[in-house]
């Protein structure tokens, strides 16, 4: 009995290799590179524009553009702007000889615009219409095989013959190029052969497909095995029968103890197919899915898995400044991980469907997404629009990521193409039109903070804005973020959204060497055009993570007890590492390096939108260092986030920056008059302090003049003088000046001691205290050509408004001096102009004599200059008031609006200050806001 089980075995084991053997996968030899790193050269001319009429030389895939031909152009130009050349591509290839048995296609990623190919001098298919779409023809009759030489010529018109393509892709609000910037490759595969799949995987484990054959002429049968990723099988082969002729076969089965797919836990399978006739395997199939169930429920929300999900989304472009639309599988990467890295969840395609790899990334690295065909305020005709809906879903249908799919954008939906989308798609995913209230969704863009009368957030469908917080230089995207999302969080049908735009389109031009943004139009990013790090990129992460912690002040009776919310949707906090880091900071003039003490804390058992606790294990000293930290990190050991408290405050500071000030001689300061000035020396340092306002006037050492002068100068209000007088107290002199009653100034305090620092008190009342008010605080001037940098002790390193406090941290920063316009070429980032938040200290580094400022006051801002914007396109929503001085020290900044919004409008951080109370002028010294100052000069700095 054993020898015949040996033997049966055996003659299975040798019937699969046999049937292997004979097994034919679809071949695939690429005629270009594979994306923007990989390319492969090909005869190129273009007829119009740069280089017209020269035949060369062009990487493929690329647009033309960026290697010097043609035009360029903005969707927005006019029309006798746009460039309408045509490209004219050769490329000699060589296909095997063994392919004459099969059936060939050539396949075209994408092409921009409408492509007519030939192999051999004879036309492969009709031209193809539409930029961002596979389409493929059978040249199997027009190849020569073996070793003889094939002549492939494509004619790429920039400007489509179809004008509802042009204006569907090329008469929108990003840029627009030419030519193949996609890969094209050969696809070789029997004759009879499984064409695609397409795949319904349920979170409960039902799994259904249909397969789509090509050429079947003898019965047989597909057989289905799902592997996880690792190659090991998942439940058992399952199969159907396949007659002759027949062109779908539906695939059915149950698996148990699945792992379903979220972007927290991106678990993916395969399934095998095989088509097998007469015991041969005659073509193998393969294709990835994921295990997950999406549900639009009206009123309510939407779920995955079960689950209700608010959308931390983004809108992104495939795009580059040295490549344009051309993109690669390592950029995909890229952009997955610093969306993910934001801790957002998803990300909608903007505005035309991707490149398949960047699918692909989403899949795996996990990310939802919003799949879109294009169409921007005018949509593709129905006869176009039906093939290209066709080629983006049966391209697309596969992908777990997708949720949803997007017909057109902002007006540009043909509601004939509506019900196309489920007829390709086996999963029926629901249909958006973004900006547009439909299929029980809110998609409206831009929407203000509370808006709706019975509608949108006020209203009962489930809220999701395809686009909101249009970011334009500093402006929206993260900026009045926090507002939103609050918001967003406690609404049961708000489900989220999708911030614009990823990254500014920025392109690198070939003909001037500059980084365009046509004029402003496409500086709208998170991120700079290389993806630089722009401030709202970090309060996005620090306002979407995952981990929410309350807010405290870190104060002496602190016992490392933090209260934390858990607001990942499927992922236990016990999954996540906290790490501590205690710090020493060093002092403005201390080189040594920081000393600091680290440990990890026990993660809490915290489940999906639950709230806990999270206890850190502090050291006994613990007060005795500067700042406290807290690393969150996920199980994938990306940081989540890192928060940081002072434990030290201002005055605490002060008390270690100022020396011993009672001096060893009586009356080391001395005072004298002018005619308009009174004069400090404290032996080292002369200060002159205006007689009739109370103004520092002008500051030497023995070095030379200081030009920081003119302060404090109300930066908003009527400022009317009374008097001054002065008081000698021990070694210290006083200068104390009075204002009238009337006057938004109430009182200023000069301090001089023998050491040169000096001391300024003020008493002051905002501008229309009881109204609405810009900014508040004092000014002074000093000459922005002379500044070289800031190191300063607060929160940076990015500046931040009134409603974008968040993403900055607490320590010693060091910042050299910039004129960046945010978004705008040349980018250098963090800016350096601006308000900065919790000032203890600052350097003002010089390229003559650097000089120290200080406060002992909490949450002083510390404002650098007034930032610049583009004229041709200056936006007064994005452009905040600022002080009329050059250096401030403020205690109410302002909000900044978006590119569609006034900050106002953007939720209650972006309104206006107010300071108010009930009190009288009698008792301004209570009732006043109060700031101290302090400055040292010495020529040691």
């Amino acid at each position: 009995m054993k020898k015949y089980l040996k033997i049966s075995i055996t003659l299975v084991i040798f019937s699969i290799v046999c049937l292997q053997s004979f097994a034919q996968e679809t071949d695939t030899k690429y005629l270009s590179g594979t994306g923007s790193d990989d390319t492969v050269d090909w005869e190129f001319m273009v007829d119009d524009g740069r280089k017209a009429g020269e035949w060369t030389t062009i990487p493929v895939p690329s647009n033309w553009e960026q290697f010097g031909f043609g035009t360029y152009n903005y969707g927005h130009a006019k029309d006798e702007e746009r460039g309408k050349e045509v490209g004219f591509y050769k490329y000699e290839f060589t296909v095997p000889a063994d392919w004459r048995e099969k059936q060939v296609e050539i396949v075209f990623e994408g092409s921009m615009t409408d492509t007519e190919v030939k192999i051999n001098g004879k036309l492969a298919g009709p031209v193809h219409q539409g930029a961002f779409y596979r389409f493929k023809y059978d040249i199997s009759n027009l190849l020569k095989y073996g070793g003889e030489t094939n002549l492939l010529e494509v004619r790429v018109a920039k400007h489509s013959e179809n004008e509802s393509v042009n204006k569907a892709e090329r008469h929108a609000d990003f840029w627009i190029f030419g030519g193949i910037f996609r890969p094209v490759y050969l696809q070789a595969k029997p004759h009879q052969h499984i064409e695609r799949v397409a795949i319904d995987a349920k979170a409960d484990g039902n799994f259904r497909a249909n397969v789509f054959l090509d050429g079947i002429k003898t019965r047989g049968t597909i057989n289905a095995q799902v592997f996880d990723l690792e190659d090991k099988p998942v439940g058992s082969t399952f199969s159907e029968e396949v007659n002759k002729d027949q062109d779908t076969v539906k695939l059915q089965s149950q698996f148990e103890d699945i792992k379903t797919w979220n972007p927290e836990s991106p678990n993916l399978y395969k399934i095998r197919l095989q088509l097998v006739s007469n015991k041969k395997v005659i073509h193998k199939f393969s294709e990835r899915f994921g295990f997950r169930t999406v549900e639009l429920r009206e009123r309510d929300g939407i779920y995955v898995n079960g689950t209700k999900i608010k959308f931390k989304g983004v809108n992104r472009h495939t795009f580059w400044p040295t490549t344009g639309r051309t993109s690669s599988k390592k950029r995909s990467i890229e952009d997955v991980e610093l969306i993910k890295s934001m801790n957002m969840n998803a990300v909608r395609m903007s505005h035309y469907p991707p490149d398949q790899h960047f699918l692909n990334v989403a899949d795996s690295l996990g990310l939802f997404v919003l799949d879109e065909l294009a169409g921007w305020h005018d949509a593709y005709d129905t006869e176009i629009g039906s093939e290209l809906v066709k080629a983006m879903v049966t391209r697309d249908v596969n992908h777990p990521s997708i949720l949803f799919w997007d017909n057109g954008n902002e007006g540009g939906h043909n509601t004939d193409l509506d019900s196309l989308f489920q007829k390709y798609d086996i999963q029926n995913r629901e249909v958006i039109h973004p900006w547009q209230s439909f299929n029980g969704m809110s998609n409206e863009h831009y929407r203000p903070y509370n808006y709706g009368v019975g509608t949108y957030w006020n209203g009962p469908d489930v809220v999701f804005p395809t686009e909101f917080l249009h970011g334009m230089y500093d402006g929206g995207a993260g900026a009045g973020l926090n507002d939103y999302w609050e918001m967003i969080w406690d609404k049961p049908q708000a489900a989220g959204g999708f911030l614009w735009v990823f990254a500014d389109e920025g392109v690198k031009r070939t003909d001037t060497g500059e980084i365009d943004t046509y004029n402003g139009s496409a500086a709208d990013g998170i991120l700079g055009p290389f993806h630089e790090k722009e401030g709202s990129y970090f309060a996005i992460k620090e306002i979407w993570a995952p981990v929410h912690l309350q807010d405290i002040n870190i104060t002496k009776d602190f016992d490392g007890t933090f209260q934390i919310e858990n607001r990942y949707f499927y992922t236990n906090l016990k999954q996540v590492d906290f790490s501590w880091r205690l710090k020493k900071l060093a002092l403005p003039n201390e080189n040594k390096e920081a000393e600091t003490i680290s440990g990890k804390s026990s993660s809490p058992d915290i489940k999906p939108k639950r709230i806990g606790e999270l206890k850190l294990q502090l050291p006994e000293n613990w007060q005795n260092y500067d700042v406290l930290y807290l690393t969150a990190t996920d199980r994938f050991g990306r940081e989540i986030y890192t928060w940081s408290w002072p434990i030290e405050l201002p005055k605490d500071v002060i008390a270690e920056l100022m020396p011993d000030n009672t001096g060893n001689t009586k009356g080391s300061v001395t005072m004298t008059e002018t005619g308009d000035r009174i004069i400090i020396n404290t032996g080292k340092i002369e200060f002159q302090i205006g007689k009739n306002n109370g103004l520092l006037k002008k500051v030497v050492n023995e070095k030379g003049e200081i030009p920081f002068n003119n302060g404090p100068h109300l930066s908003a209000g009527e400022v009317i003088f009374k008097s001054m007088e002065t008081q000698r107290m021990g070694d210290t002199v006083s200068i104390i000046s009075s204002f009238e009653e009337e006057s938004r100034m109430k009182e200023t305090t000069w301090t001089f001691y023998p050491s040169g620092w000096a001391k300024l008190e003020i008493f002051y009342k905002p501008e229309e205290y009881d109204v609405d008010f810009d900014y508040m605080g004092v000014d002074f001037s000093y000459p922005e050509e002379l500044v070289k940098g800031v190191k300063w002790l607060g929160k940076g390193p990015y500046r931040v408004w009134k409603n974008r406090m968040q993403g900055v941290e607490y320590d010693v920063h060091q910042k050299d001096y910039n004129n960046t316009i945010t978004g705008v070429s040349p980018v250098i980032y963090p800016e350096f102009k601006g308000y900065h938040a919790n000032l203890y200290w600052a350097k003002i580094q010089s390229k003559e004599q650097s000089f120290l400022v200080a406060t002992s006051t909490e949450d002083v801002f510390l404002r650098l200059y007034t930032p610049e914007y583009p004229e041709e396109v200056y936006e007064a929503r994005t452009s905040p008031a600022f002080p009329s001085h050059d250096i401030s020290f403020m205690q109410a900044i302002p909000a900044i609006g978006s590119k569609t919004n006034p900050p106002e409008r953007l939720g209650p951080s972006g309104r206006k200050n107010i300071f108010f109370d009930y009190g009288t002028f009698d008792d301004w010294r209570i009732r006043s806001k109060k700031m101290t100052l302090f400055f040292n000069f010495s020529s040691s700095l």
